[in-house]
């Protein structure tokens, strides 16, 4: 039976080796015409503070299915996922996880600031508070101009910039980032990464499916996302990487 379990944190642990998230023997299948297909076959993996790791691989390779579960925005065919250094939200989702998509994610009636904002409102967090952290996550990834602009008046290397402050506005410590620079062209994909990278917490994890070398080759590690075989190095291992 697959469980998503959370893990307290150990008291004395140091900040800088604390194990965000881990899966052990994690899989994801469906039924497809009477037969199981997998979209991440038998996966074992270590995530801790600080780490940036590109997972690399073509497009239908796992790399999605993969930071879902990691996210917990989806549920594991076998296996388990556990978020040691990191709060529990509700039954089921982590606390101190955030998501970049892909894809256009902004709300489209509300403005740069507001989007931003809307994580920390959802949360409770008092309005002039929210507007307030929202306008120095934008200031962080040099948005201040923009911070009335709505979507439709941003490109799209800006309003993938207005995410990236959207997901870091709740300080999380780890960031799970599915193609953020896949529809963007080769300069506007490297000042994105700049900004990222410039803006997250230094004790902050960072997980980014790519199928991009050059945004690959800014991130410590690499891992390979091959029909969906995970391997770190280009070396496969027993159950995934580790």
């Amino acid at each position: 039976m697959p469980e998503i379990l959370h893990v307290p944190l150990e008291v004395g642990l140091s900040p800088l080796t604390l194990s965000l998230v881990e899966a052990d023997n994690l899989s994801r299948h469906f039924a497809v015409g009477g037969q199981r297909v997998y979209a991440l076959h038998p996966t074992t993996l270590r995530v801790s503070s600080g780490d940036r790791v590109a997972l690399l691989g073509a497009s239908g390779s796992g790399k999605s299915t993969l930071l879902h579960l990691l996210g917990a925005l989806d549920m594991p065919s076998s296996g388990t996922v556990t978020w040691p250094a990191l709060t529990e939200v509700g039954r089921l989702r982590p606390g101190g996880v955030a998501f970049v998509f892909q894809a256009q994610s902004l709300m489209p009636p509300l403005s740069a600031l507001e989007n931003v904002a809307l994580p920390l409102l959802l949360a409770g967090s008092a309005p002039e508070a929210s507007m307030r952290a929202a306008a120095a996550a934008l200031e962080r990834l040099n948005l201040t101009a923009f911070e009335q602009h709505l979507p439709e008046e941003l490109s799209g290397g800006q309003a993938q910039r207005v995410a990236v402050a959207r997901a870091l506005v709740t300080r999380p410590r780890l960031v799970l980032a599915d193609e953020p620079t896949g529809q963007l062209d080769t300069r506007t994909a490297q000042s994105l990464m700049d900004a990222l990278l410039e803006a997250l917490d230094p004790g902050a994890a960072l997980v980014l499916a790519t199928h991009d070398l050059g945004v690959a080759d800014r991130l410590g590690q690499v891992w390979h996302m091959e029909g969906g075989h995970l391997t770190q190095g280009g070396v496969p291992q027993p159950g995934g990487a580790r």
